[in-house]
């Protein structure tokens, strides 16, 4: 492969964004945050990139050490991308641009796609904070997707139902929004009739 495009500079900063700093790379960890994904399947919840960037972009983050490629066992004729220990640990930093860019989600642009798990990110601060750790639910009309929070290394998000959940809440786009932003609390969204959580049976 060419050498990758560098800033050049002795600085820690400097060499992060040497890796992760290209335009869709850090989507693609988010996506990938979730698990193992196909190929299609990453397409499809990045639109707006072309196949041939996305191509790009996986290879050089194969040679960055931030994504493998493996084969599924049979009766899977596919291959899928998974993040290594280091692309891994990007989540802190996509949680921390998640949280400094809530504010400024508003409403839908027309032009705007959205995938409910695309609020799993900038939602993990504020359910850690109503319920601690474990694993949330969240049931969107777009949608449901998972979070796992807690303080022991393995808060972490996923697309789709949990298979098994501490409790789950059906809320909607607008109070995910005003969630992230820190506008209200998961209680206070609660009493508003903004969201329900049900608790499992014991």
């Amino acid at each position: 492969m060419p050498r990758r495009r560098s800033y050049d500079q002795y600085c820690a900063a400097a060499r992060a964004l040497d890796a992760v700093g290209d335009r869709w790379t850090l989507l693609i960890v988010r996506e990938l945050l979730t698990g193992p994904r196909r190929y299609t399947d990453l397409h499809a919840d990045l639109p707006g990139v072309s196949t041939d960037m996305l191509a790009g972009r996986l290879k050089e983050m194969e040679g960055a050490g931030l994504v493998t490629r493996r084969r599924l066992p049979p009766p899977v004729p596919a291959h899928v991308y998974e993040l290594t220990e280091r692309g891994r640990a990007l989540l802190p930093v996509l949680r921390a641009l998640a949280e400094w860019g809530a504010p400024a989600l508003d409403e839908p642009r027309p032009t705007d796609a959205v995938r409910a798990h695309w609020l799993a990110l900038p939602l993990l601060g504020p359910l850690e904070a109503a319920r601690g750790p474990g694993v949330v639910q969240v049931d969107l009309d777009e949608g449901p997707f998972h979070v796992r929070t807690g303080e022991d290394g393995g808060a972490g998000y996923g697309d789709g139902p949990a298979q098994a959940a501490d409790a789950r809440v059906r809320t909607d786009l607008a109070t995910c929004r005003a969630l992230a932003a820190g506008e209200l609390t998961l209680a206070e969204a609660v009493v508003a009739g903004r969201a329900v959580v049900d608790e499992p049976s014991p």
